[in-house]
């Protein structure tokens, strides 16, 4: 029998001594190992929090004390002290699970995310909220995986400080670039400051010097400001308490004990604490401890190996091969990412052009700055960026880009359904929000030549900034005779026909596949989804039925456009528009996403065969 069969609740935790705490743990990391070498996920990140999160539900209570996980990706052991354990298998999977917080799923999801670096700003509100309603329970935000480079972050830490006395943050460092308190007198200080005896003779000593007349509080007060200098002076971490937090760390966040003894003591401070911890990504399984970054988010593996199951060409990698062969005959072309390097199939250019790569961090706002920067003075800067965490950037897109008219070309990866990762991650938005951003040229190749030749033409044959948007994983089928034209568009059939099919990017291929059954019917392929070549009007007619598929939101989408396209040109036909309505798509397999949102083969032959007579 194994410790964690009989969790079902945090309340559960409470009964266990140290040595069960361990044990439970242990049962922990297998479970993880076991479930995500099945449903793919994010690994190294939640193998690293174990402890820390077992710690928190040792110690707190919640759903009364609120814990906010940013990104919230690391909420895998949460999940499984929390009621979920007997659904832990449908993780990530269609009307499972979800790899990230959602309120919806449980009353100990606090808050839902996805996106880094907005932990602290939540919990600031919920703290605030609480105080205002006096209302009991502590706010703890977990932040970590670079999240801290993000600057939102900052903006939180600089409001928070000195206002929330209910507040509580958890640095999680796994390497990041914070500099770490060395030393033996460091060390056994914080051992010391950490024992909640201490905390208590502290507290009596100055509530005693207080009540001196006339010169206690000023005794008190020198008392604190002597404190407060040492400290500093010897564990040289002046940033956070500078910002009005009571500080603790670094503590090895893979140490029961002192995760316990420092939470209690944070627990009973009326301050905001901050509590800095160590820990190792991927800790207790040897793969992902060699290689965080590919066991970050991580598909299928052999748990023996710790190999993927799956790998070769895809979208990502094509993008990197094409980047290492423009920068070697253009000294201007360099590459910037947000902390994505791998994910964006970048490593192979980093390694080969160091000095004209750039991972900025988590930080998409001053990537699309920084790469406006380096396009005033002559460089040809290209963003690599996946969809969903493009659109936290749209001031800088308008802006410091299209309002200066700057060379900067957007690689935006993840394109379309993702699948697994759900609401927050689907790269559904991007066309909708960049269709109106002037000046920016959109192009939405379906195969890995057309990559290749799209980026050619955006760098060299388009003026202003340019977006070229491609899916995630392989490409699909390509019909017998398919070249890509170089034209703003491709039509594949005879014009004429009855039934018109347009389409961008991935769905060009299912059309295709479509096309194959049906009679009566051709494909326009847009090559260039913005600005939409007035010419396609000139060849359309009143009579013909046209449907518009695109992998996106229809709310001020390409399909909106063209149909307003159409109207000013004069052509009353028949038009619909398959897209993604008002909804946030949620999680289950690419291929499920295209059948439920009817842009699989099967579904448009029937949308097709259905249309208008």
């Amino acid at each position: 029998m194994s410790i964690l069969d009989d969790v079902n609740s945090p309340k559960d935790i409470k009964k266990l001594n140290i040595n069960e705490l361990e044990d439970l743990c242990d049962d922990i990391r297998k479970t993880l190992i076991s479930t995500v070498s099945k449903t793919g996920g994010h690994l190294a990140s939640n193998l690293g929090v174990v402890e820390l999160t077992v710690a928190l539900h040792k110690v707190f209570n919640s759903p009364v004390d609120q814990i906010v996980f940013d990104v919230g990706h690391q909420c895998y052991t949460h999940k499984l002290l929390t009621g979920r354990k007997e659904k832990f298998d449908t993780l990530r999977t269609e009307d499972g699970i979800s790899g990230f917080t959602r309120p919806v799923e449980s009353e100990h999801d606090i808050f839902s995310s996805g996106h880094s670096s907005t932990s602290i700003s939540a919990a600031v509100g919920l703290a605030k909220a609480k105080q205002i309603k006096g209302e009991k329970g502590k706010v703890i935000a977990v932040i970590g995986d670079g999240a801290l480079t993000g600057g939102l972050a900052y903006e939180a830490l600089n409001n928070s400080g000195n206002s929330n006395s209910n507040l509580i943050v958890i640095l999680n460092d796994n390497n990041m670039s914070i500099s770490q308190n060395v030393g033996s007198m460091a060390k056994n200080l914080n051992t010391i400051r950490t024992s909640p005896k201490y905390v208590t003779f502290k507290s009596k000593i100055q509530r005693g010097l207080a009540k001196i007349p006339k010169i206690g509080s000023q005794i008190s007060r020198t008392f604190t400001y002597i404190n407060a200098k040492i400290r500093r002076r010897i564990l040289k971490s002046t940033f956070f308490e500078d910002l009005g937090f009571r500080y603790y760390g670094p503590i090895d966040g893979h140490d029961l004990d002192a995760l316990i003894d420092v939470l209690t003591v944070a627990k009973a401070h009326n301050h905001s604490v901050l509590i800095h911890i160590n820990t190792v990504k991927g800790k207790g399984y040897n793969p992902a401890e060699k290689n965080p970054t590919q066991f970050h988010g991580i598909g299928k593996f052999d748990i023996n190996t710790g190999e993927p199951k799956t790998g070769g060409t895809n979208f990502s990698s094509a993008f990197g091969e094409t980047m290492c062969k423009f920068a070697e005959n253009d000294s201007r072309i360099c590459c910037v990412t947000a902390a994505m390097s791998e994910g964006t199939g970048l490593c192979k250019f980093a390694k080969k052009y160091p000095k004209r790569f750039f991972d900025v961090g988590i930080a998409e706002q001053h990537a699309v700055t920084f790469s406006a920067g380096l396009a005033k003075n002559g460089m040809i800067p290209v963003f690599a960026v996946y969809s969903t965490f493009l659109q936290r950037s749209y001031d800088q897109l308008v802006h410091d880009v299209s309002m200066q008219n700057l060379k900067v070309i957007f690689a935006i990866d993840r394109a379309g359904f993702v699948g697994e990762d759900g609401e927050s991650h689907q790269g559904v938005f991007d066309t909708s929000y960049l269709n109106s951003i002037i000046g920016l040229t959109i192009f939405a190749p379906s195969y890995y030549s057309d990559l290749e030749a799209m980026f050619y033409e955006g760098i060299y044959k388009t003026d202003g900034a340019v977006a070229i948007r491609y899916p995630r994983g392989t490409e699909l089928y390509k019909p017998d005779g398919y070249n890509y034209t170089h034209e703003a568009y491709t039509v594949f059939g005879d014009i004429n026909s009855k039934n018109i099919m347009i389409t961008y990017g991935r769905l060009f291929s299912n059309c295709c596949q479509a096309y194959e059954q049906l009679d009566n019917t051709c494909i326009i392929k847009l090559n260039k989804i913005k600005p939409i070549d007035d010419s396609i009007f000139e060849l359309l007619k009143s009579e013909q039925n046209i449907f518009f598929f695109e992998e996106s939101i229809i709310s001020g989408g390409i399909g909106e456009t063209f149909a307003s396209k159409l109207i000013e040109n004069n052509i009353h036909c028949y038009f619909k528009h398959i897209g993604i309505d008002d909804e946030f798509v949620k999680q289950a397999s690419v291929d499920s996403q295209l059948r439920h949102y009817k842009m699989d083969v099967d579904s448009i032959v029937r949308e097709i065969e259905n249309g208008k007579e």
